[in-house]
C-alpha cells in the first residue's frame, strides 16, 4: 500500500514545490512504498543507520526514530543495531543517536503505559494537571468527574509522581475522601508510617491532618478526589516530599 506523505508540502510547498513533491510522492509515494521489497521495519533500520553515519541527529533522525518505533522495531533491537553500527560510523556518532534514541523511546513508553492505565479503570485520565503542578513532584493528571453538589476529580499520577504535604482547613465540615481507582500509591500523614493504596481503597482524611499521597516509584496511580462540603475550605500547601523521605518507603 501506498504511503500518503505531505511534510514536503507542508514545509516546502510554495518554496520549492518540485522538491516537495519528490519527497512525498517519489521518496515516500514509491520508494518507501516497495513493501515486496523491504519491509517498512527494514527501511526503517536502514535509514535510521544511515542518518546516524552522516552524524545527522536532527528533527528527521528524531522522525525516522519515531517511525522505527511504529514500524516495529523494539527499543532491545534499536539499542542492538546503535551498538552494531557504532564500530562502523564512529562512537561520537553513537552517543548522539543513542541520546535521540533513549528520548524518543521513553516518551513513547510513557505513552504506552499511559494508555493501558487508562484503559484499566472507568474513568478517563484526562488533561495535565497544570494548574497545581507547582503543588507536585512527578506529572499529574486531572479530570473532573463531578463539578454539581460535590467536587469529584479522577486525579492520576505517573510513576513517582506525588503531591506536597498539605492540609484541608474549614471551620465547620470539609476534608476530602480518596477513592482508589487503579494502579498503586502511598498515602501518609504526618508522623505516621506511609500507607500503599490498592484500587478499592478509600481514605478519610479530616480537616487539619497534615498529609500527602501519590504513585509508588514503579506504578501509575488514580484516585477519585471527593471534596466534601464544608464553610470556608481551603487548602494549606507546605514542603514537597523529599526524595530521600519518598526513596525509603516501602
Amino acid at each position: 500500500m501506498a504511503i500518503k506523505q505531505t511534510a514536503g508540502r507542508e514545509a516546502l510547498g510554495e518554496f520549492a514545490p518540485k522538491f516537495a513533491q519528490l519527497n512525498d510522492d517519489v521518496l515516500f509515494g514509491e520508494v518507501w512504498s516497495r513493501e515486496n521489497l523491504l519491509s517498512l521495519r527494514d527501511r526503517s533500520l536502514v535509514t535510521v543507520v544511515a542518518l546516524m553515519s552522516q552524524g545527522l541527529v536532527d528533527s528527521s533522525f528524531q522522525y525516522h526514530l519515531t517511525n522505527a518505533k511504529k514500524n516495529g522495531v523494539t527499543k532491545t533491537e534499536m539499542a542492538e543495531v546503535l551498538t552494531h553500527a557504532a564500530f562502523y560510523v564512529g562512537w561520537s556518532k553513537a552517543w548522539a543517536a543513542f541520546r535521540m534514541a533513549k528520548e524518543v523511546y521513553q516518551q513513547e513508553d510513557i505513552e504506552d503505559e499511559k494508555a493501558i492505565h487508562e484503559n484499566s479503570m472507568v474513568f478517563p485520565i484526562g488533561q495535565p494537571n497544570h494548574d497545581f503542578a507547582q503543588y507536585f513532584t512527578g506529572q499529574s493528571y486531572l479530570a473532573p468527574v463531578s463539578t454539581d453538589q460535590v467536587g469529584i476529580f479522577n486525579v492520576t499520577f505517573e510513576p513517582g509522581c506525588r503531591n506536597h504535604w498539605h492540609i484541608h482547613h474549614a471551620i465547620k465540615g470539609g476534608g476530602q475522601i480518596l477513592i482508589c481507582v487503579a494502579g498503586c500509591g502511598y498515602y501518609q500523614e504526618w508522623g505516621k508510617k506511609a500507607r500503599k493504596l490498592y484500587p478499592g481503597d478509600v481514605v478519610n482524611i479530616p480537616v487539619g491532618v497534615k498529609h500527602w499521597h501519590g504513585a509508588t516509584p514503579d506504578s501509575w496511580f488514580s484516585h477519585l478526589a471527593v471534596e466534601v462540603p464544608g464553610e470556608q475550605c481551603s487548602n494549606e500547601w507546605l514542603e514537597a516530599v523529599s526524595q530521600t523521605e519518598y526513596s525509603k518507603l516501602d
